[in-house]
């Protein structure tokens, strides 16, 4: 194996148990709430920590699960050409940390919907096109009110923003567009179940209050 792999997969799997920490989890520990894996969708992700009624948690676990996605990147992309490292260290390291938020290997492989942290890895990527996607996300979470839909939404949009994007403000690279698809795909393979309840009409507001689990825990 070339020296320059050793270090991308160091880095990788440097980003992937950044990724495995579920703030979720840990900020509720740390102010005393209940898990959230417990209530509501049962999702560790700070849409749901919002449910337990303590909104400085939910936008501490935002804010940390959007960092987790966005340091690990903006740090390959500031220091790794010095390294010798291109786009495809930038794009494997963003998969890592995205997957280390949907399978945590300290919370039993069992992670969140991941909206926070690809946002945070966006912004890494390409800040114009991080503010684009969250964009798309709150415009439709304000107009619909649903979580789900705004993360559906942005996830479509992403890919063909960061292709758009090289038209105005930045250079595509074909790693980094397979990295921003294959994010997009598991985003909506997460939200399937939502998906389900947004045709039934039944899905959860944002803003409404935890309820107990279900008899069959299923995340929202």
């Amino acid at each position: 194996m070339h020296s320059d792999d050793s270090v991308i997969l160091l880095l990788a799997l440097g980003a992937y148990l950044i990724g495995s920490l579920s703030f979720a989890v840990i900020v509720s520990r740390l102010m005393g709430l209940d898990d959230p894996r417990t209530y509501g969708s049962q999702n560790p992700g700070a849409t749901n920590v919002l449910r337990s009624g303590n909104k400085q948690a939910a936008i501490a676990t935002l804010l940390f699960d959007a960092l987790k996605g966005y340091v690990p990147v903006l740090l390959v992309k500031l220091f790794g050409p010095q390294f010798g490292l291109d786009d495809r260290a930038v794009a494997l390291v963003a998969l890592s940390a995205f997957i280390g938020h949907l399978w945590p290997v300290f919370f039993g492989f069992k992670g969140g919907k991941g909206v926070a942290t690809a946002a945070g890895v966006l912004f890494g990527v390409e800040p114009v096109l991080g503010a684009a996607t969250v964009g798309t996300w709150l415009i439709v979470a304000f107009f619909f009110r649903y979580s789900s839909l705004a993360a559906l939404a942005a996830s479509v949009f992403a890919p063909g923003y960061y292709v758009f994007g090289d038209k105005i403000a930045w250079q595509t690279s074909e790693a980094e567009l397979l990295a921003v698809m294959v994010m997009s795909a598991l985003l909506l393979m997460r939200h399937k179940d939502n998906i389900a309840r947004l045709v039934a009409g039944q899905e959860s507001k944002i803003g409404a209050k935890k309820e107990a689990p279900p008899s069959e825990p299923g995340a929202q």
